[in-house]
């Protein structure tokens, strides 16, 4: 299978794996009040399980990067699918909190591979202008997760336990493997493979973070995903805690803030054949800046007067910062692995983790300064987005050198 020659399908195909991420994250975030009554957890508790999720695939995409450009592509999506249905059972049988927080990381480090593994594939296939079409055709069909996945989520805790959202994503996960088994091709030829000893990986993980460009690209993505994942980790005490609303009604929120996220997706290409990877990158962080800013603003000017802001007045903000998403995230994965074609399942594995490791920090943090307001939220939301705009600012700086 040669460069920019694939087949119409695999788009669809690695959507679909890569839908394993929204989908065992977004689907249960109605579920938090739920989770902390059946285990008696304070306000927030539930959160412990969203970040043992985002450190799994932190953990799980460094190694899973590693065995796809050791094994090739197919032989450890097999594996990591079939584990990933395997703790999700767990995760539906689990006793308590711990036993669900466990079971929540195991799933994870073998999900990563269904998120960091349809990367490299389209590295194979595609660069440049390509390739960012190919990922906007992905983001397209995982896209579809987390604007339905709340919404199901909801709609399953209306007619049965929390459990059942995680037996859900069993079968999900056994639909995946059996896609892999049947469909999935190996786009990294036997003599392509590199096979390195654990000093020789340490080598190439310092070589790539040793690269510039590399790096910001990653700081771009994983700050960005910072304030994707306060909002996550967030919005349940926020919109189902402190605003009252149901838990269909919060999914149906947090479903229009994705779909955001999914439109913009779309538009990426024909805007960077417009106006170019370096403007559409700079324009989002300035936007995403501006958008966290309001809504840290607006949460501010509510505590003073003790106002409780009205789920509509937070909507516009995050709806836009969701936005910036669909143009900030695949550009940045584009122009961090675009000197790494030799090796990109690594350099797509070391972006996720620098992103994954950012997100259970803010899970974490979301779940301490959770009281009900946003003002916690929309104070992490802030931090990701500056971060943003400093990182692209040194990045715009390194092409302009080159």
């Amino acid at each position: 299978m040669t460069k920019n020659a694939y087949p119409r399908w695999l788009p669809l195909l690695l959507g679909f794996l890569g839908a394993t991420g929204p989908l065992s994250t977004d689907m249960y975030l109605p579920a938090f009040p739920a989770i902390e009554a059946e285990y008696h957890l304070a306000l927030g508790g539930a959160q412990i399980t969203l970040a043992a999720w985002f450190l799994g695939l932190a953990i799980g995409q460094i190694t899973q990067g590693s065995l796809a450009d050791r094994f090739g592509r197919r032989l450890p999506l097999t594996i990591s699918t079939a584990l990933y249905t395997l703790a999700n059972i767990g995760c539906a049988m689990a006793p308590d909190i711990h036993t669900l927080t466990w079971m929540r990381l195991i799933s994870a480090i073998a999900g990563s591979a269904s998120m960091v593994i349809p990367t490299a594939i389209v590295r194979d296939l595609a660069s440049g202008h390509a390739a960012a079409k190919m990922t906007s055709k992905l983001i397209l069909v995982r896209g579809v997760a987390p604007i339905i996945a709340p919404t199901l989520g909801g709609l399953m805790l209306e007619f049965a336990s929390w459990h059942w959202i995680f037996w859900f994503a069993a079968i999900y996960g056994g639909v995946c493997w059996l896609l892999v088994m049947w469909k999935m091709p190996d786009t990294l030829p036997p003599e392509a493979r590199v096979r390195l000893d654990f000093t020789g990986m340490a080598v190439r993980y310092y070589e790539i973070l040793s690269e510039p460009l590399f790096l910001t690209n990653a700081m771009i993505n994983g700050a960005a995903l910072f304030s994707l994942f306060a909002f996550l980790g967030g919005s349940p005490g926020v919109f189902i805690d402190g605003l009252h609303l149901s838990p269909r009604a919060y999914a149906l929120v947090f479903s229009a803030c994705a779909g955001c996220y999914v439109i913009c997706s779309q538009f990426n290409p024909s805007m960077l054949t417009r106006f170019g990877a370096n403007t559409v990158l700079r324009v989002g962080a300035v936007v995403i800046v501006s958008a966290v800013s309001l809504l840290m603003v607006l949460s501010l000017a509510a505590m003073p007067l003790h106002i409780t802001l009205a789920w509509w007045v937070l909507m516009p903000p995050v709806m836009v910062m969701m936005g910036c998403m669909g143009f900030l995230l695949p550009n940045s994965i584009v122009g961090g692995l675009h000197r790494h074609s030799a090796h990109a399942g690594t350099a797509s594995a070391l972006m996720g983790m620098i992103g994954f490791c950012l997100g259970a920090i803010s899970g974490l943090l979301a779940g301490t300064l959770s009281d009900g307001t946003p003002r916690g939220m929309a104070a992490i939301m802030l931090v990701g987005g500056l971060v943003v705009l400093i990182a692209d600012r040194h990045r715009r700086k390194l092409i302009s050198k080159i």
